[in-house]
């Protein structure tokens, strides 16, 4: 049952249901996602040139060896039309403005538009390249040789310097050569931009955008003056394919592609989370704005689709419930075959019950909020695999890290131990990492489930046990060998050998402390709250838990079993476990007082926390002490890719970022990257790691994304829109 006081706070503060300061309406926007089409049983030497989209968005690659057309969600051979079957055309290209596709043969053009009536021909062999302009004249050209076709005539010429590339642009021509670039009028080819080493130009709105070895520059196609200055500050510096629509360019370059509106912010599409290859041959855009990369291995399209944040938590609940559950928990989707969802494998990780208490939660915030029996049901399923974590061994109270069929066990062999039950196995070496877990899941299956009396005594006896066992061995986890566990560890004497720069005195004070709380609330019983009392004024658990974050700092020899635990900078892991036990500490807090405190704690936080933009540190912090950040619960939350494989990313050799001197907090740019172009990681990673990944063979559930949107929905911060 929620607490009363809690209500009125959300009742107050954000109103029921309807939109305030400190919500937002889940409006529709364009989500981006990837689609892949393989070139498949191609010769590995074939080259892909170039690709083209016509007026009904049907999108072409051309290769020495075929023409290529995407049908039915596949790149092919494109044998679609009789008379051209197995005739591999030297050239194609889109007429201006209309759209249509024409092809340039060994000695004659043509096209299928206008009942195919456009043909020319030539001598045999003569000319490489094509252009057409928007009145369907027509510019072939090949070394240092040209011919324009039109309806009137044909009108042959010779360049002094070889023609490297032909564009159209409207009704009129250019080319480049190594000296520039040129337009043709009256009869012969002006130059309007005389630089060399172009190595890509792309027409935008009354403008000529021009990429050189120094950047990007652009000039007025009215008077052919310089509209842009040069500009290096740009993801890639060599610019080797561009398009360009509605407002925006895009640009291919060797490490992947990007797009920009203003060559101020850009959009970064890196890696195999985007690109079936990073090196982009060429890039087009079709009718809808979506975007085609063109790469050795075929072509990647970078689809909009309409999206609210509900649909996204749709796809992403399917995804868990389909493919992601492992005996009830999350575990690891470890993948054969590098990007292959087909060859995964569900596996064990150290940190089960902590990855799986994210899917719990957020099914629990779901039936909080809409009341869905699905959703209790899926929440109370999960947290029987809780349950199992502390029968399956023969200890009392300890909860096993994770449990597998005997002879299954992926990893960290040398934790694992034979259960009692005939045929399991369960993963000691318990660490602080579950213990949040644990008070994270009996907290909030108490407050916000409507529990059975049953389910109630079940939430109960397991935090009551795991409790127990941690006063009864002197404030440890204490494993089958009748050792403490390396991480498990909240004794006084453990805990306070640690100066207050380093983050583990004030964290196992929270967490401990939080898990007393919660059991003396579920229990009643009065050592739980006699005992966080003692070592409040006895060892100074209070004081540790208000140290403030900004005096956790590098200390130099704090050595513990081997670890040097103030130097290597900041651990994530802390901050994910700090913020998923405020909610417990604050919400079952003994008294007001010290609500009050943990709210400055909380705050103090949270402010440190602001620049990673973390959506549900963010609602943690507003269902606890009221304070947000709005604009970047739901920058977070639109931002979040859709594809959670774990592809290798790289960010480090960026022009267009703010690189910050190396800090403490390891914050290596001024402003966190969006997370669709960083590395796919858990919470309890660095968001400003530029580089890494796992080389696709690893796959996320998802839950990271679950949690924070039905948290926000919970909170009213998250207004559905209205059908």
């Amino acid at each position: 049952m929620r607490d009363l006081k809690w209500l009125l706070f959300v009742c107050l503060a954000v109103g029921l249901n309807t939109v305030s300061a400190q919500s937002f309406v889940d409006e529709e926007y364009l989500q981006p996602i990837s689609i892949k089409y393989p070139l498949k049983g191609s010769n590995e030497e074939m080259e892909l040139q170039k690709i083209l989209i016509d007026r009904d968005d049907n999108v072409y690659a051309l290769s020495e060896e075929a023409m290529y057309v995407i049908l039915d969600g596949q790149l092919v051979k494109d044998d679609r039309y009789l008379p051209l079957q197995g005739m591999v055309p030297k050239d194609l290209t889109i007429q201006s403005e209309t759209g249509n596709l024409y092809y340039l043969f060994d000695d004659h053009y043509l096209s299928n538009a206008h009942a195919g009536v456009p043909y020319g021909d030539f001598d045999s062999g003569k000319f490489e390249q094509i252009a057409v302009s928007s009145s369907g004249k027509v510019l072939v050209t090949g070394g240092h040789e040209f011919q324009l076709f039109s309806e009137e005539f044909a009108t042959s010429g010779r360049e002094p310097d070889a023609i490297l590339e032909v564009k159209a642009h409207g009704d009129d021509f250019f080319i480049r050569t190594e000296f520039g670039i040129s337009k043709y009028e009256d009869g012969r080819f002006t130059p309007v931009v005389s630089k060399g080493g172009i190595l890509s130009w792309e027409f935008g709105e009354n403008q000529l955008f021009v990429s050189t070895h120094e950047g990007i520059f652009s000039v007025s196609t009215d008077n052919w003056k310089e509209t842009m200055g040069a500009v290096s500050r740009l993801p890639v510096l060599e610019v080797t394919c561009m398009d360009f629509s509605n407002g925006k360019l895009w640009a291919g370059t060797e490490i992947g592609a990007f797009s920009t509106s203003d060559f101020e912010k850009f959009n970064y599409f890196q890696s195999g989370r985007w690109l079936l290859q990073d090196g982009v041959i060429d890039i087009a855009i079709d009718s809808k704005g979506n975007t085609y990369a063109l790469t050795e291995g075929g072509i990647s399209e970078i689809k909009y689709k309409s999206m609210t944040l509900g649909k996204k938590a749709e796809y992403f609940h399917d995804k868990v419930r389909k493919r992601h559950l492992r005996l009830g928990l999350i575990g690891e989707t470890r993948l054969r075959k590098r990007g292959d969802l087909t060859t995964a494998e569900l596996i064990d990780t150290d940190n089960d019950g902590l990855w799986t208490c994210f899917y719990l939660g957020s099914e629990v915030f779901k039936y909080a909020t809409t009341g869905d029996p699905q959703a209790k049901k899926n929440a109370l399923e999960s947290f029987e695999s809780f349950e199992r974590l502390i029968s399956i061994n023969q200890l009392d109270g300890f909860p096993s890290r994770t449990f597998a069929r005997k002879g299954f066990k992926v990893s960290d062999h040398e934790r694992w131990r034979d259960s009692p039950q005939d045929g399991w196995e369960w993963k000691g070496h318990t660490s602080s990492d579950e213990f949040v877990a644990y008070l994270w899941v009996a907290g909030i299956l108490h407050r916000h489930l409507d529990l059975t009396k049953e389910e109630e005594e079940r939430v109960t006896i397991f935090i009551d046990d795991i409790m127990t066992h941690i006063i009864e061995n002197d404030y440890y986890f204490v494993d089958v060998d009748g050792e403490p566990t390396l991480w498990g560890r909240w004794n006084p004497e453990y805990l306070n050998m640690y100066p207050e720069t380093v983050v583990d005195r004030k964290l196992g004070s929270i967490t401990l402390t939080a898990g007393l709380q919660l059991a003396y609330e579920l229990t009643g019983k009065e050592i739980y709250k006699e005992e966080a009392f003692r070592l409040f004024e006895d060892h100074g658990y209070l004081d540790n838990i208000k140290i403030p974050y900004d005096k956790i700092d590098y200390t130099p020899d704090v050595i513990y079993q081997g670890h040097n635990m103030g130097m290597g900078g900041w651990n994530h892991s802390d901050d994910e476990m700090s913020f998923l036990t405020y909610w417990v500490l604050y919400h079952y807090a003994f008294n007001e007082d010290l609500k009050s405190i943990y709210s400055d704690v909380i705050d103090d936080h949270f402010e440190i926390e602001k620049p990673e933009r973390n959506s549900l540190w963010s609602l943690i912090t507003y269902g606890t002490t009221g304070k947000i950040d709005l604009p970047s619960v739901k920058w977070h939350l639109r931002e979040f890719q859709m594809d959670m494989i774990r592809w290798n990313s790289k960010n480090s050799h960026r022009k267009d970022l703010d690189f910050l001197e190396p800090n403490f907090r390891e914050q290596s740019i001024k402003e966190v990257l969006s997370p669709a172009e960083r590395k796919t990681m858990r919470y309890n990673g660095n968001p400003f790691d530029l580089d890494g990944g796992s080389n696709g063979k690893r796959e996320l559930a998802g839950d990271e994304y679950l949690l924070p949107y039905w948290m926000g929905r919970y909170l009213d911060v998250i207004i559905p829109e209205k059908n």
